[in-house]
């Protein structure tokens, strides 16, 4: 009986390592990590985004080529003072994202009216990038949380609507691509 417990224990215990390690790469950490093939990144550039407390967060359509396969990541990043955080948002992701920003939108305009001493309303991908708000005292700063853990992974955008410029103009530059 005792062993039987402890190999259920075990079982329990690895099933959740496996899980747990798991959940903790990205897709694009998993898709780039393949072994015994070649890796090719190519990158290409969109606008920044104009952020309240520091001046820009460039972002960039990443186009990974492992072996045969190739996927797209939209990336955002912020430079800090002793590292650059960067989020790596997958195509289905970006259209999951597209859609949050829509529905935040609305719930903003009746969020922004208020009388909570705090608000907060986001939107989480599987990989952890954060999209949202805080809202009170008749204003709405927007936000987003480029990486999943760390400091110093959050951008505050001066208004959404370039969150939405850089989601639309990555679903293009991802398409384009696709097509070519």
């Amino acid at each position: 009986m005792k062993n039987c417990i402890k190999i259920i224990i075990l079982l329990v215990t690895l099933i959740g390592y496996g899980q747990e390690k798991k959940n903790g790469v990205s897709k694009m950490q998993e898709f780039a990590s393949k072994t015994g093939v070649i890796i090719k990144l190519e990158d290409y550039n969109l606008q920044s985004i104009k952020l309240t407390f520091s001046s820009v967060a460039p972002s960039k359509i990443r186009k990974i080529i492992a072996g045969d396969e190739i996927q797209y990541f939209l990336q955002i990043s912020k430079t800090g003072k002793y590292d650059t955080k960067t989020a790596s948002i997958a195509y289905d992701d970006i259209v999951e994202v597209q859609q949050a920003i829509q529905t935040l939108k609305l719930q903003s305009e009746v969020d922004i009216t208020t009388t909570a001493d705090y608000l907060e309303n986001k939107f989480i991908t599987e990989d952890g990038f954060k999209i949202g708000y805080y809202a009170g005292k008749g204003k709405v700063k927007w936000y987003a949380v480029l990486e999943k853990y760390g400091s110093d992974n959050t951008i505050f955008v001066k208004n959404y609507e370039d969150l939405e410029l850089v989601f639309q103009s990555g679903k293009e530059k991802i398409e384009e691509l696709k097509n070519n």
